[in-house]
């Protein structure tokens, strides 16, 4: 019995060496197949997302991205250029180029006041906007003469104050910003769209009405519809208006479109057959715009135009 025991045990021993054997021989003859076929199984390697080209941009690498930033300096206002430039900064780590566009007479006052603030330290360049590019265009009421200010219709004119740039924002000097201006910079524009406006009807901005101008928020309230030549361009009077104090521009389509042409047009016209509602007194840069962007212009989230705050 002893014995009978002792030669099960040794065969036991002899099976389990054999086992081992034989996969230690699997596994070497595994490895060589894996050496040998290395360059057709590549599919295998994993590879660092930093190389793959599709990879999306890191958070620095759209840090590194410059955001054009356009404002207009009246003489009197510089002090609320100063004050949203500050606001802009200070809210975002993204570089930001300003392009302020001055006339002539503003230059030297706004380098002063550049110059004895912290912004004196920030990227900007400052263009001359020449008013007589507007002769002809532009229809003066007496009573208003004092109060139309020829930069008003730069924003008219951004590829030509900035032909290289193939995306920018456009500020009003009296916009306050309160968030990163990289997320506004990032709006997304349906193909085909020069530009994305902040529309009046959206409920942050209609929370605010004016008493006497209940069609301050539709075509009706900047178009005279009582005029053929805007019934025939087929416009809903209904149709929510936009504010143009607050937009990103994609100049790309908007040269391709020939926009800035589009609205001297219309600035033209509006010289000879008087085409605005009065009932919005002083609103002589919204109604070209609205006529050259019906039902052709991306929407901006209405946080980004917040207005009639003032205290």
């Amino acid at each position: 019995m002893t014995t009978f025991r002792k030669v099960n045990i040794i065969v036991v021993l002899l099976a389990l060496v054999i086992f081992f054997l034989v996969l230690h021989h699997n596994l070497l003859g595994l490895s060589d197949i894996l050496k040998r076929e290395g360059s057709d199984l590549g599919f295998l390697t994993l590879k660092q997302l930093d190389f793959i080209p599709d990879a999306p941009k890191s958070l620095d690498d759209r840090m590194e991205q410059e955001i054009p930033v356009v404002l207009t300096a009246v003489e009197e206002r510089l002090g609320g250029i100063v004050a949203a430039m500050n606001s802009i900064s200070t809210n975002t780590r993204s570089k930001i180029v300003f392009h302020i566009v001055v006339a002539n007479n503003t230059v030297d006052h706004l380098r002063a006041w550049l110059s004895g603030t912290e912004l004196k330290n920030l990227k900007y360049k400052i263009l001359d906007f020449d008013p007589h590019i507007l002769e002809g265009k532009i229809r003066v009421d007496p009573d208003q003469a004092e109060s139309i200010k020829p930069l008003t219709f730069a924003r008219f004119y951004l590829p030509n104050l900035l032909p290289d740039a193939e995306k920018v924002i456009y500020l009003d000097d009296d916009v306050i910003v309160q968030d990163d201006i990289l997320e506004l910079y990032n709006t997304p524009l349906k193909p085909g769209h020069a530009a994305a406006f902040s529309e009046d009807c959206d409920l942050i901005s209609s929370k605010f009405l004016v008493r006497g101008a209940g069609n301050q928020y539709n075509y009706i309230g900047f178009l005279d519809y009582k005029k053929e030549r805007i019934r025939k361009l087929g416009l809903k009077a209904s149709t929510c208006s936009f504010s143009p104090g607050v937009f990103v521009a994609n100049l790309t389509e908007w040269k391709q479109q020939n926009i800035t042409e589009q609205l001297e047009k219309w600035m033209k016209l509006n010289m000879v057959e008087d085409l605005y509602s009065r009932t919005l007194a002083g609103s002589i840069t919204t109604p070209p715009l609205l006529i050259v962007f019906y039902k052709k212009h991306s929407v901006l989230d209405p946080m980004w135009h917040v207005r009639h705050l003032d205290p």
